[in-house]
Formats: structure tokens, C-alpha cells, sequence
């Protein structure tokens, strides 16, 4: 196989991933609150944070590396989406996660908002993924 088709592969893998990411070389409460930050500057709230070891831990005690699950909404393009498609609700809202995959080293990953949403035959809703997918790249970009 030459350079040249591996590094084409390497894109077609890229370009149909569900999620986009950035690695993080900080501690993991520290990009908890770069993130949230992030967030919020991008017009983002979070309604729900799961703490995935916590809760491992607790329903199973199962040791788990440091995991979260932040469920970021910007309500304006949520309204948007909920009056295009009523069971839109269902993927809503946009998870982000923060997990630590070695110590100070940190990825963020956030969902991404088109991928998603072409499950649904819905074309109201891909102008608004689209604008998400951009607000929520630009807080990725940020970290």
C-alpha cells in the first residue's frame, strides 16, 4: 500500500467519525473547567454532568479511569431544532466528554451535530447542525 492511500484512508476515516477531539496536556479537573468555560463563551449551558468512575464505582464497584459526560445545550438552536422536529429531543443534548487517558493528559471529545442528525430525514435540521456542529468545533478549537 503506498503513503499516498493510507493517508487517503486516514481521511475517509476522519471524515465519517460521529465525534471530533482534541488531546489536553493538563490535569483533568483543569480541562473539566476549560471545557465548561469553553462552553459557556460558545453560548453552551451544561444541563447534565455524569460521572461516569463515580457512578461505575458506585452501582458496580468497578474501577474506572476519570470520565464525564457533559451534556451541553445552546437553548436558541435547541428551540430551532425542537420546532423542525418534535422527537429531535432524543438526541438532545450535545454530549461532551472528558475522559483522562494518561495522567495530565486529557481528551476532549464533543458529538458532531451532522453525523447525528442524518439518521434523520429531516432537511429543516441541517442548517441548524451545521451552525452547532461550527459553534461546537470553535470550543474544541479553543481548548
Amino acid at each position: 500500500m503506498s503513503l499516498n492511500s493510507t493517508d487517503n484512508s486516514k481521511q475517509e476515516e476522519e471524515s465519517m467519525a460521529y465525534y471530533f477531539s482534541k488531546t489536553l496536556q493538563m490535569s483533568f479537573d483543569e480541562a473539566v473547567a476549560k471545557v465548561t468555560e469553553e462552553l459557556k463563551k460558545g453560548g453552551f449551558g451544561i444541563l447534565t454532568d455524569i460521572d461516569v468512575q463515580a457512578t461505575l464505582k458506585k452501582k458496580m464497584n468497578a474501577d474506572f479511569r476519570k470520565y464525564r459526560i457533559l451534556g451541553a445545550c445552546n437553548p436558541p438552536y435547541a428551540y430551532q431544532a425542537l420546532l423542525a422536529e418534535d422527537k429531535i429531543g432524543t438526541m438532545l443534548p450535545c454530549n461532551v466528554i472528558v475522559q483522562e487517558i494518561a495522567e495530565g493528559k486529557v481528551e476532549v471529545a464533543a458529538i458532531d451535530p451532522i453525523a447525528s442528525m442524518q439518521a434523520i430525514q429531516n432537511p429543516k435540521l441541517g442548517s441548524i447542525a451545521i451552525e452547532v456542529q461550527a459553534k461546537l468545533r470553535k470550543v474544541i478549537d479553543n481548548l
